[in-house]
């Protein structure tokens, strides 16, 4: 079965000359929950923004079910972006004075969904994060944990194959921490892929694989 990633000497350089990937190469199959792991400034973030379809490599091969961004279309990455990843950061992005329920149904503006079901979809996903007693609160009234379970719900209510967790838990106190990885392991067990983000030994160790990365480059590859 051909991966679902599939990263071939990505790099990543800026103008002022930074180079933030080496020449990073690995596969992810459908149905893995990956840890990307690795010290402050050590390219993590820019692979996963790769990764995303949010910013371009500047050498290398990134394929996304076979193809690379040059053989798919604006409108197919526009698609793939909204319908088939969700992404959850460690900064919540949430709108402060919508409610709960407005901040899930966001993502499906942008989506082939009809609009007879968003509120149902929205409703469902705020189910699977056991926030339903707050589903009508304005997001700016809610705790950090509770922020992060809306920031999941949101990234879920377009039933993505792909899940991307950028430090979700780097913000939060442990217990809140722990409720969102239990989630997040819930998720992967009923068959999404996660790819988490994170530079927490504690964190990485819910994954099933760790990809470390240095100074840009892959150090390790290793099952947990």
């Amino acid at each position: 079965m051909s991966p679902l990633i599939e990263a071939i000497d990505l790099t990543k350089s800026y103008d002022d000359g930074t180079r933030a990937l080496r020449g990073a190469s690995f596969t992810v199959q459908e149905g893995e929950f990956v840890a990307i792991m690795g010290p402050s400034g050590s390219g993590k973030s820019t692979l996963l923004h790769i990764l995303g379809f949010l910013d371009p490599q500047s050498s290398g091969t990134f394929r996304f079910r076979g193809k690379t961004l040059n053989e798919m279309s604006h409108e197919e990455i526009a698609r793939v972006r909204n319908e088939e990843l969700g992404f959850v950061f460690q900064q919540f992005n949430l709108l402060p004075r919508q409610t709960v329920l407005s901040n899930v149904i966001l993502p499906m503006y942008y989506s082939s969904v009809p609009k007879r079901e968003w509120e149902e979809r929205a409703r469902t996903a705020v189910e699977q994060v056991d926030l339903t007693h707050r589903i009508d609160h304005e997001a700016f009234t809610l705790s950090g944990g509770e922020k992060q379970r809306v920031a999941i719900a949101r990234a879920l209510v377009n039933n993505p194959n792909l899940i991307f967790a950028d430090e979700p838990t780097g913000n939060l106190d442990t217990k809140s921490g722990k409720a969102v990885m239990d989630i997040l392991k819930s998720l992967h067990e009923q068959g999404h892929t996660v790819i988490l983000i994170t530079h927490d030994m504690e964190i990485a160790k819910h994954a099933k694989r760790m990809l470390y990365i240095r100074d840009g480059m892959l150090e390790s590859d290793t099952q947990t």
